[in-house]
């Protein structure tokens, strides 16, 4: 069988180029190596919100590595993962969950059936659970959705907090307020938006708009928190950083301070793979590739790995390859960064294309 592929040259550098939007924590992890049983703190947080909310966009900053993959399509994370931050004497557990969905969602797009069960299990062990609400879409951001609701009522006595993501997309304080004040059922109102007064907004200064539909729930009335953040930009999450460092319980932690994630690396390098096909090929033709990994190996310091992509067809084969392979090598250029960016360490990547159509006119 002959197998198309594209090899991209070996990088050398030793460290990654930090993204300047990200969070930088003030502690190094050489410094949490050291910490007593004693002392250490922990909080497990649950991630949960709708497909495309910025769920893992939001957990990559805040932990300072790219370990749940991202794409520009929905259902990304097809299964729950942990993301490990450590930090001086605090660890931090996200679970990275994916986008809440209807059985309807489930059967219309072939999704796994574990989609139902993840966030339960996510929230049954965490000690948080952070709730990511999409403002940037008018037509959606002024209610929270039922599953989401749904969801925090099954689990009432488990704090949650509000994180209101693409808060760039709001382009005025009232409607950031009329919004807060609506999802929180006038509970809360962010503490950053009232440092330059005492008193906050009143109700008969910014009224409630009530929905179309009164009868169905639209909000929560138990956060303890709001926080407003641009997650691509890592605007405004110093200060969800900084609230769940000061939520940390007191207990030794589950993993070392070398950990980052529970996954494998060889299931990081898959999934990498699956987040830029889904990046650069229309339509649905990725969700109906099959990735593998066919190496893996540390040596020196540099990992070298090579992945393998089996298209349905010949057709989507050439399609996934482009004209002069040159979308594969911007695939394999875009999942070596990511890479990079995942274990902060040189890679040596490859990526190689086959068909279920050209396997079987081996086989025969």
């Amino acid at each position: 069988m002959k197998l198309l592929r594209y090899k991209l040259l070996t990088i050398t550098k030793s460290l990654p180029v930090q993204n300047p939007c990200r969070l930088v924590s003030k502690y190094s992890n050489a410094q949490a190596k050291n910490v007593e049983t004693e002392t250490q703190k922990s909080l497990k947080v649950a991630i949960i919100g709708l497909p495309n909310a910025g769920k893992s966009t939001f957990i990559n900053h805040i932990i300072n590595r790219r370990i749940c993959p991202t794409s520009c399509k929905v259902h990304t994370t097809r299964k729950a993962n942990k993301a490990i931050y450590t930090t001086e004497q605090t660890q931090l557990i996200f679970y990275d969950t994916p986008g809440l969905v209807t059985e309807n969602e489930i059967k219309k797009f072939k999704l796994e059936s574990s989609f139902t069960s993840a966030y339960r299990h996510a929230a049954q062990h965490a000690d948080l659970i952070g709730v990511i609400h999409d403002v940037s879409n008018a037509w959606t951001r002024k209610e929270l959705p039922f599953i989401v609701i749904d969801t925090l009522k099954t689990y009432p006595r488990l704090p949650s907090i509000l994180i209101m993501n693409k808060i760039d997309a709001l382009k005025s304080k009232r409607i950031t307020l009329e919004l807060i004040r609506t999802l929180t059922n006038d509970t809360l109102i962010n503490e950053k938006m009232n440092k330059k007064s005492n008193k906050p907004p009143t109700r008969e200064s910014i009224p409630i708009k009530k929905p179309a539909n009164a009868d169905r729930e639209v909000s929560w009335s138990n956060f303890s928190r709001v926080f407003l953040v641009s997650a691509i930009t890592g605007s405004g999450l110093n200060d969800v950083h900084n609230y769940l460092i000061a939520s940390a319980k007191s207990r030794p932690w589950e993993y070392t301070a070398e950990n980052f994630s529970d996954e494998t690396p060889e299931n990081l390098i898959v999934d990498s793979v699956k987040a830029r096909l889904l990046d650069y090929l229309p339509q649905e033709i990725p969700y109906n590739l099959e990735t593998f990994l066919e190496y893996y190996s540390v040596e020196k310091g540099t990992i070298y790995a090579s992945v393998e992509v089996v298209c349905p067809t010949q057709r989507i084969e050439r399609l996934v390859c482009g004209e002069s392979n040159g979308r594969l090598r911007q695939i394999t250029e875009r999942v070596t960064s990511d890479l990079i960016e995942t274990f902060g360490k040189p890679i040596s990547f490859t990526i190689a294309t086959s068909s279920k159509e050209k396997q079987k006119k081996v086989s025969q």
